[in-house]
C-alpha cells in the first residue's frame, strides 16, 4: 500500500472529454444561433482542469481519437499543466462534441455527439497503465459505467484505489440520453458505491440512484433544467451511505451544499450571483471541494471553496477554460465576507 505522503498525484479523474462548442448568441432560440465557441468539456476533464489551477497536481485519463479534435484537448490540457501522458489514442473512434446554446436564466439546450465515442473506449489496460496507486484521489463520473468496455475499466480503478487507500470520489453525471433506460443507471451506480467514500450530486442525480419507476421520470431533452427525477432525496440519501460512502454531498443550487454523513449534516451556504451559464458549475464545485479534501480541510470549508468556484463558473461563458485559480477564487470569497 502506498503511503499518501509519497503519492506522485493530488488527484486522478478518469471519465469523458470533449470539444463543446457554447453559443456565442447569448438569448437566441437554438435555431438561431450564428456561431459558436470551442472549450475543452467532459465532466472528469473540467475537474481535472479545476483542480491544477488551484494548485494540485492532477491527471486525467480519458479516450481520445486519432483527430484533430483529440489534439485540440491535449494542448489545451497540456497547457494547463494535467498530466496526460495516460490518455490513450483509440484508432477507429472519435473524440466527442458537445453542441448548447444558452439561454439565461434557466434554458440551456444541449446536444451530445458521443456515437462511436473513444472516450468509453478507456480499458482495463489502459487502467492497469495508470498510477491509481499513485494517486491521493481517485475521481470518475457516472457516465463512465454505461457500457464497457469504460464500465469494466472504472470498476477496477475504484477497486485498485481501494486496495491502496486512494479516496473515491463519485461524480453521480446523470445524462439520461446515454442510457438504454434510465432504471439501469441506477442499477449501475448501486454497484460501484461499496468502491466510493464521497458521492456528489444534485437532488435530480441523487434520485436518479435509486430510480426503479419511469413513471418518475420527466425530460424533455430540449431543456437541460427540464430534466427531472421526482423522489424521497433524503430517503435516497440515507439508503446511499448504507451501501459504502461515508458521505453524500447534495449540491443544492444557490442554497450551496448539504453534506450528509452518517451521524450528523452539515449546510455550506452558496455565493448568489447572476447566472450566465450553469453548465460546468458543477465540475467547478467538484475542482473546489476536492483541492480542500486533498489538502485536509473540513467537510464545510472544503465545500464552501467548491461552491465559490462553481459560483465564478456560473457566471461565465463556458467551463474548463474559465475555471478560477486560487488567488482568484480567495479573492472573490473576501470580496463576500468570507467563509
Amino acid at each position: 500500500m502506498t503511503n499518501l505522503a509519497d503519492r506522485t498525484y493530488d488527484s486522478f479523474h478518469m471519465g469523458r472529454s470533449s470539444i463543446d462548442l457554447y453559443a456565442n448568441d447569448v438569448g437566441a432560440a437554438f435555431v438561431d444561433i450564428q456561431s459558436f465557441a470551442a472549450y475543452v468539456g467532459g465532466s472528469p476533464t473540467n475537474t481535472s482542469v479545476g483542480a491544477r489551477r488551484l494548485g494540485l497536481k492532477t491527471v486525467v485519463l480519458t479516450g481520445l481519437g486519432e483527430d484533430p479534435v483529440g489534439d485540440f484537448i491535449l494542448n489545451f490540457l497540456q497547457k494547463e499543466g494535467v498530466e496526460t501522458k495516460f490518455c490513450p489514442r483509440k484508432l477507429g473512434h472519435r473524440t466527442s462534441a458537445v453542441v448548447l446554446g444558452i439561454e439565461p436564466p434557466d434554458r440551456f439546450p444541449l446536444v451530445y455527439y458521443r456515437d462511436n465515442c473513444a472516450d468509453m473506449e478507456v480499458t482495463i489496460d489502459d487502467v492497469l497503465a495508470s498510477p491509481v496507486a499513485g494517486s491521493s484521489i481517485f475521481q470518475f463520473a457516472g457516465t463512465n459505467l454505461y457500457r464497457d468496455p469504460c464500465r469494466s475499466a472504472t470498476f477496477l480503478a475504484a477497486e485498485q484505489a481501494k486496495q491502496h487507500n486512494t479516496r473515491v470520489v463519485l461524480d453521480i453525471d446523470f445524462r439520461p440520453d446515454q442510457w438504454h433506460d434510465p432504471r439501469a443507471f441506477g442499477v449501475a451506480i448501486r454497484s460501484i458505491l461499496r468502491l466510493v467514500d464521497v458521492v456528489i450530486g444534485t437532488e435530480d442525480e441523487i434520485n436518479a440512484v435509486m430510480l426503479t419507476d419511469p413513471n418518475q421520470m420527466e425530460l424533455t431533452h430540449s431543456q437541460v433544467s427540464d430534466t427531472r427525477v421526482s423522489g424521497d432525496v433524503q430517503a435516497a440519501i440515507d439508503l446511499m451511505l448504507t451501501l459504502g460512502p461515508n458521505a453524500v454531498l447534495h449540491k443544492r443550487g444557490v442554497d450551496g451544499v448539504r453534506i450528509h454523513l452518517p451521524q450528523e449534516t452539515i449546510d455550506a451556504p452558496g455565493f448568489p450571483v447572476e447566472v450566465y451559464n450553469i453548465l460546468g458549475a458543477g465540475d467547478a464545485f467538484g475542482a473546489g471541494f476536492l483541492y480542500g479534501y486533498a489538502q485536509g480541510w473540513d467537510w464545510y470549508q472544503a465545500a464552501r471553496l467548491g461552491n465559490a468556484c462553481g459560483a465564478i463558473v456560473v457566471t461565465q461563458h463556458g467551463c474548463a477554460n474559465f475555471m478560477p485559480t486560487y488567488d482568484q477564487v480567495m479573492s472573490f470569497v473576501t470580496e463576500r465576507g468570507g467563509w
